[in-house]
């Protein structure tokens, strides 16, 4: 079968030929029909994520940690649990009959593996961890980005009576408004404009921040919704850290937590198996009832060399088709 094959860390894998998989005892044969390309795939190639020689045991190896792929009767799943050195980046998987979920009817296998686990990174925290009320504003700090677009339209679906999107790109940020958002910060101001600008949001009042970035966005961000005076109007800020794509650390003054009324939280906090059932449940909903969009760009598997390395994906999320 032909596959992305990685010969050795750091190094971009290569479509070849390699053998076939063979399903054991309890293991099922999927024929792929989609697999994604994550940032943590590159990760796990290039020998820099915690868990690169746990995927990666044995080298050489196939690329790629999940996928949907078509059981021997047709029926549609997502896998993963492939065994080194075995990916998802390949014609067929073999996984573990526990390892695989039942794609319902009326979902496309690129839909099915892109869309839910970025539009779970805010479904978790909206819907059971700052449990957003009808009506609620809500600020998402990197909207631009692919779980940030969806983002937008989640706070919306649940009830969200006016949403905030900032990011960098005037393409991007125009999307998100046609996916709902209300208005739009754009980064690339200077620190000052920047500041009025969450300053004037902050004063109509924001009831929740999603924030994909961290770093000196957020830190302007902060340093806005700290109070010039005494206002005893009881007004809670919940930001949610969920990414950190403009940087890992920040500096966050006493009182931006003392005097403001923000309290921030983890996207992952109370995650239960029932949540995620629950989530991935209403995301299906949403994608039959054409509620949910994501911008997808499909490119076959004898590509991968291509597109493994693109410095840019433009807010697209990558589906590798055999």
């Amino acid at each position: 079968m032909k596959a992305a094959v990685l010969h050795k860390f750091g190094e971009v894998p290569q479509y070849k030929d390699f053998a076939d998989p063979s399903p054991g005892k309890n293991e099922v044969l999927i024929h792929v029909k989609a697999a994604i390309l994550e940032n943590v795939d590159q990760m796990i190639a290039r020998g820099e994520h915690f868990a690169s020689r746990q995927f990666l045991s044995e080298l050489p190896a196939i690329v790629g940690i999940r996928g949907v792929g078509e059981l021997s009767d047709g029926k549609l799943v997502g896998f993963s649990g492939m065994k080194a050195p075995y990916g998802a980046m390949a014609e067929k998987v073999v996984v573990p009959n526990e390892s695989t979920v039942l794609i319902p009817d009326g979902i496309s296998a690129e839909e099915a593996v892109a869309l839910p686990p970025a539009a779970l990174t805010s479904l978790f925290p909206l819907k059971w961890g700052v449990k957003i009320k009808p009506g609620n504003t809500v600020l998402i700090n990197g909207a631009t980005g692919i779980a940030g677009k969806l983002a937008v339209q989640i706070a919306k679906l649940l009830g969200a009576g006016r949403v905030i999107g900032t990011g960098r790109n005037q393409k991007s940020l125009q999307r998100i408004k046609e996916l709902g958002a209300d208005t739009v910060l754009d980064l690339k101001q200077s620190e000052d404009n920047l500041f009025n600008s969450f300053k004037k949001e902050v004063d109509r009042g924001i009831d929740i921040i999603l924030d994909f970035l961290w770093g000196y966005p957020t830190e302007i961000l902060l340093k806005s919704i700290v109070p010039q005076e005494i206002n005893l109007n009881g007004q809670r800020t919940c930001l949610v850290q969920i990414g950190e794509k403009a940087g890992t650390n920040l500096r966050l003054p006493a009182n931006a937590l003392r005097t403001s009324g923000l309290e921030i939280s983890g996207g992952a906090a109370g995650i239960t198996p029932a949540f995620i059932q629950e989530g991935t449940e209403l995301i299906w909903e949403w994608l039959k009832e054409d509620k949910l969009h994501m911008d997808i760009e499909k490119v076959p598997l004898q590509d991968i060399e291509n597109i493994w390395n693109r410095p840019d994906f433009q807010g697209k999320r990558i589906v590798i088709t055999p």
